[in-house]
């Protein structure tokens, strides 16, 4: 079945039309039309009945619409840009009770009000690309865990994606790669093709779902975030080098790791070994 069979709501091109919209390039705005791929998104997420979604940056609402008919209990959605209100507010129309608007900036929302809440909550957003790596450091990175999200389902440029879910021996394993594996399990679902977006970005996007360890590796959060920042900060040089100021190769030798590594060798286990002695 055909999202348009399941929602009698405007187009999303008549409604960018209506309301005039026009996508903030400086925020990182881009929409997609195709409520079926919408829709294929929000399933990407698993069964949504009695689920509670936070969604951020809905823009017009076409993420929104599929979340909903997909049996969304509620969502949440947080939308920084004013201009696109009065579109939500339609869809608010045709499921009363089922939508409730936050008209703020993503990164400044306290999210620890979220683990208030009794109900689950999952993550779906096709996320603005400026803040996109931001917001998801900043979940990975929370000092309360588990954390407030049951799952987190969202998309990102395809290069970013390839980062978040990248191990050892990896070009593109980094800081981000190992914060995320220690916190949580991250796997890319499927690419998203540039003609889908509203403007055309310039590059590929990729959905990735991510779902939480509510028991990751004992290791103070702070330090990990130390060792990763400095060890991938010099991710060329051998560890005893860029981890000298650190302790250099006596933090290695408590730490059980071989001195002639780099960054970009340890597992997630071997950071956390590290960053216990610090």
């Amino acid at each position: 079945m055909k999202m348009t069979d399941l929602n009698p709501l405007n187009s999303l091109r008549k409604v960018i039309s209506l309301h005039n919209l026009n996508p903030n390039k400086i925020m990182g705005q881009n929409f997609i039309l195709d409520l079926n791929l919408t829709q294929k998104i929000a399933k990407a997420a698993g069964p949504l009945n009695n689920i509670t979604v936070l969604e951020i940056g809905p823009g017009p609402g076409g993420l929104t619409r599929s979340i909903l008919a997909s049996g969304a209990k509620k969502v949440i959605a947080i939308e920084k840009d004013k201009q696109f209100l009065p579109a939500l507010q339609e869809i608010i129309g045709y499921y009363p009770d089922q939508l409730e608007i936050i008209q703020g900036d993503a990164l400044k929302t306290d999210y620890t009000i979220f683990n208030e809440l009794d109900d689950p909550i999952r993550v779906i957003s096709n996320l603005p690309y400026n803040i996109g790596t931001r917001l998801l450091f900043d979940w990975i990175t929370s000092p309360i865990w588990p954390p407030f999200w049951e799952s987190l389902t969202l998309l990102f440029q395809k290069e970013v994606a390839k980062r978040i879910v990248a191990t050892k021996n990896n070009a593109s394993y980094g800081i981000l790669s190992v914060l995320t594996a220690w916190r949580a399990n991250a796997r890319i679902l499927f690419d998203i093709p540039p003609q889908a977006f509203f403007p055309s970005p310039q590059i590929i996007s990729t959905v990735v779902h991510f779902v939480p360890h509510h028991d990751p590796i004992p290791c103070c959060l702070e330090s990990l975030k130390k060792v990763t920042k400095t060890a991938f900060g010099q991710r060329r040089k051998m560890l005893r080098q860029s981890l000298k100021n650190l302790g250099g190769e006596s933090l290695l030798k408590k730490a059980r790791i071989e001195p002639s590594k780099r960054a970009e060798n340890l597992s997630i286990e071997e950071f956390c070994r590290i960053a216990s002695f610090l």
